[in-house]
């Protein structure tokens, strides 16, 4: 390996009159711009795609004769001049945000954090869904003029790329990011040396340098640690690639992304009001945030860790377990003891804030219920999923009822300008008019569809089908090239699939409890669905597993073994190396999109969101977000949404549905054709999907909802805490510390209801109760009586709440009431009470621990 003795940076070398398209590839906004891809197309359509869709890069490796001719294209000169225009109108003109807020953006800004990004696909530092959603996030983000940034680490190697072997066996190889040939800019200080950035490890400090990534109107802020700064290979591998390596690396890369990246937001001089942390990876975040407000405000923990809390946001993706970090105990002390020291934390005190179940000292350390404990509003990510969190996490709010527990739900979308075909794109326009890309939540806009003309409907998903059958045979022959198969077995390669043929796709990642599977338990009885000479079905897979889910490998390695018999060697396809191009040709070409997680395990699943903005229509379990999408004129539900214990039952029984679903409805209905030749049921079905999910399963829908629900009231309530010097955060801190020792004192003496004698529906029911408060008022407090129906076991479901006033008191008894609670149907009913913790600036008054029901032995 050669040294040099000097570094410098060269620039690709642009005639004057083509300076813009630097600009122009060095905003991310081109990925989701079609007129701007065509542009860089029309440069050199070739090197577009052999330099992996990265304009920077083909900037720098085009033959400096194309770019004088350009230079003297008219019509080049006018195209780069179009997209030039349209990206300063984009990055100047009112946004949504500008036209509904009155106040100033700066005022309000949001700091977004997340361990992956999926933006495009030459910026390789994603993984899968998590990382796709979040670059999602920022790009509605941009187009809705939010002021947000995000925050992330530039992984060197980024994700593994993934190859098959002979046995088809999948194998993983990284390949080095060249980060000065991306789409990245290098934050420097005012004398032009990068700026750099400092966290604390045990006996050393790491620096980690800042890149800018433009995203449109947000900028994305990632951490470097490969540079001169740290001696240590090992902490400059700590950026070195995404979800690799063993637990230690995995603290050493989110202490970088919690820590550094809030370090780095202070070095940039940005003061986020708001951090919302997408899923458990940058928890850390949220501790230093209250660091900060302990050293720069002379706060206390608690203190600091009310004012910060009410800035802080989290959403959790996963209801699988092996999606949360876990980290022993003492390795969380190595690396945090003088962290907690400086906060004023005593060691276990320290510990308990990752402990699901506080005082186990054995428990570990768990970066969700970090995050959960410092943020006052959480989030999963559909409706289904937030009943799965509700009830993971209900132990860390003992006696609060699962369907209370103060874990909400805002369901994911895509961004469709980044997913939606460039021919889809053109159809959209001329029947639903421009509005779908500016405003694609509104539900007017999408109405329009049900006049889209049927031919050309079909014709549009036709061409699409046609390319992405010619994607897939260039892209199997070049793996079978690369493995060194018999050219017999690469020309075969080049007749699979038929570009007429109903097409389904299956492709995301290979875990288990996604059951790529489920489609071939029966092989004979899929061998007469796809192999039937009137009615041909194929199928095209793609996805990797985790490099340590040898189960997931093999359900790959199954798949390739059963595509290589005589009878499916032309009807199923599995893609080595799945990522963002494939994933357009997939969800933009199929005509079904499947999708057999075992539920309740798929947290949303926005593959499906992709697909069915292409037009594509969906065939899914009832899990994720098509347990509230479905409906049964926009696509097909295997099974009604039933649970058994037994796996393998479950398995047996939804393929046998699945397969009911292909023979008789799906296969039928695609193939039924009118003496036009066009399928109308078919067609009518993608009308409606399109018309009826389209408004809602978008990320501009999405990134409103965290906007107005989340954000904005977060922002409004971190200022008034931390408003004259942090006093009402100082008061909140205090009120809790009493009521928390206080609360053991509270006793409900009493509690009767006045009950007519033969209760019938819509009789009026009064309530008192005798409550001993201790040393609290009912100020402090809200009493609330419960009454509804039983279920078998003599338990109230779905109880009205109605909260009581106090009357008086008497010898430290105080007395509640409360008229006309209603009985609202018939059957056997109850009711009880309870006393919850109540103050102004709680935004939820589940506080752990805090909660007394009558009849509750102390």
């Amino acid at each position: 390996m050669i040294k040099p003795v000097c570094e410098f940076t060269v620039s690709p070398s642009l005639p004057e009159a083509l300076e813009d398209l630097r600009t122009v590839a060095f905003n991310l906004r081109w990925a989701w711009n079609h007129d701007s891809i065509e542009l860089f197309r029309r440069l050199d359509d070739d090197l577009w795609e052999s330099s992996g869709h990265n304009p920077v890069l083909m900037l720098g490796l085009i033959d400096q004769a194309q770019l004088e001719a350009a230079a003297s294209d008219q019509g080049f000169l006018a195209h780069l001049d179009r997209v030039s225009r349209h990206l300063d109108e984009y990055m100047t003109k009112p946004t949504w945000f500008d036209r509904t807020h009155e106040r100033d953006a700066g005022d309000v800004l949001t700091a977004y954090f997340s361990a992956e990004f999926g933006l495009t696909e030459c910026l390789e530092i994603f993984a899968g869904g998590l990382g796709v959603l979040s670059g999602d996030h920022l790009k509605s983000a941009s187009d809705l003029g939010l002021p947000l940034v995000g925050v992330g680490l530039l992984y060197q190697q980024g994700y593994f790329c993934q190859y098959l072997n002979d046995a088809g066996w999948q194998q993983e190889r990284r390949e080095e990011n060249d980060f000065y040939n991306l789409p990245l800019v290098l934050e420097r200080d005012a004398d032009g040396a990068p700026l750099t950035i400092e966290v604390p490890y045990p006996g050393r400090r790491v620096a980690a340098q800042i890149w800018r990534v433009q995203v449109g109107r947000i900028r994305l802020y990632l951490l470097d640690t490969n540079i001169p700064a740290n001696a240590s290979q090992k902490d400059r591998d700590i950026t070195d690639n995404l979800y690799g390596g063993d637990r230690e690396l995995r603290i050493h890369q989110e202490l970088m992304l919690g820590i550094g990246g809030c370090r780095a937001l202070e070095a940039l001089g940005l003061s986020p009001l708001v951090l919302h942390l997408n899923e458990g990876h940058p928890a850390f975040a949220a501790l230093e945030r209250i660091r900060q407000l302990v050293r720069d405000h002379g706060l206390s923990f608690d203190q600091a860790r009310e004012a910060a809390a009410a800035g802080m946001v989290l959403t959790t993706h996963t209801p699988v377990a092996a999606g949360h970090d876990y980290f022993a105990p003492d390795l969380v002390l190595r690396y945090f003891w003088d962290y907690a020291q400086e906060m004023g934390l005593a060691e276990q005190t320290f510990l308990d804030l990752g402990r699901e179940e506080p005082g186990d000292a054995q428990a570990p350390f768990c970066m969700t219920t970090l995050g959960l404990r410092l943020t006052t509003r959480q989030n999963a990510v559909s409706r289904l999923h937030g009943e799965t969190t509700r009830r993971m996490w209900q132990g860390l709010w003992p006696g609060v009822p699962r369907p209370e527990v103060p874990i909400t739900h805002i369901t994911n979308g895509v961004h469709f300008r980044s997913w939606i075909s460039k021919e889809m794109n053109t159809l959209y326009d001329r029947y639903l008019g421009p509005r779908w890309r500016e405003e694609p939540a509104d539900r007017e806009v999408w109405g329009r569809a049900a006049h889209i003309a049927p031919e050309e409907l079909w014709r549009t998903h036709a061409r699409r089908r046609e390319r992405l059958v010619a994607f897939v045979r260039r892209r199997l022959c070049h793996q079978l090239e690369r493995r060194g198969a018999p050219r017999s077995a690469i020309q075969a390669a080049d007749e699979v699939l038929d570009p007429r043929a109903l097409t389904i796709g299956f492709a995301r990642r290979f875990a288990t409890y996604k059951r790529a599977a489920l489609l071939l338990r029966d092989e004979a009885r899929l061998d007469r669905i796809l192999n039937d000479p009137e009615r041909p079905v194929q199928v095209i897979y793609a996805g990797k597993a985790h490099p340590q889910d040898e189960a997931g490998k093999a359900l790959i390695a199954r798949i390739v073994a059963l595509s290589e018999q005589e009878r499916f060697r032309r009807r199923v396809v599995f893609l080595e190396d799945y990522g963002m191009a494939a994933a357009r040709y997939l969800v933009q070409g199929c005509d079904v999109w499947l999708n057999t997680p075992r539920r309740p395990h798929e947290a949303s699943g926005t593959s499906g969101m992709k697909a069915a903005a292409n037009g594509v229509l969906n065939v899914s379990t009832l899990d994720g977000w098509w347990a509230e999408a479905y409906t049964f004129d926009v696509g097909w539900a295997i099974g009604r949404g039933e649970m058994y214990e037994d796996a393998a039952y479950q398995d047996d029984i939804e393929s046998h549905a699945l397969y009911d679903l292909l023979e008789r409805d799906i296969v039928p209905m695609f193939y039924d054709r009118a003496a036009d030749g066009l399928p109308r049921r078919w067609i009518e079905r993608v009308k409606h999907s399109t018309e009826k999910l389209n408004s809602f399963f978008n990320t501009h829908r999405m990134v409103k909802e965290y906007t107005e629900r989340f954000y904005l009231p977060a922002a409004e309530h971190f200022c008034a805490l931390a408003a004259d010097g942090m006093a009402r955060a100082k008061a909140l801190a205090a009120w809790k510390a009493r009521v928390r020792e206080a609360w053991p004192k509270i006793e409900i003496r009493t509690v009767e209801a006045d009950l007519p004698e033969a209760p019938t529906v819509d009789d009026p029911v009064s309530a008192t109760a005798r409550v001993d408060l201790g040393d609290l008022t009912p100020d402090d407090v809200r009493v609330e009586f419960a009454m509804g129906q039983l279920d078998i076991e003599g338990h109230i479901m779905d109880p009205q709440m109605a909260r009581m006033s106090a009357l008086g008191e008497k010898e430290g008894v105080y007395t509640f009431q409360i008229d006309g609670v209603r009985c609202e149907n018939s059957g056997r009913h109850g009711y009880t009470l309870r006393v919850l913790p109540d103050h102004e600036d709680l935004v939820t008054p589940f506080l752990p621990g805090l909660i007394a029901w009558a009849g509750e032995e102390k």
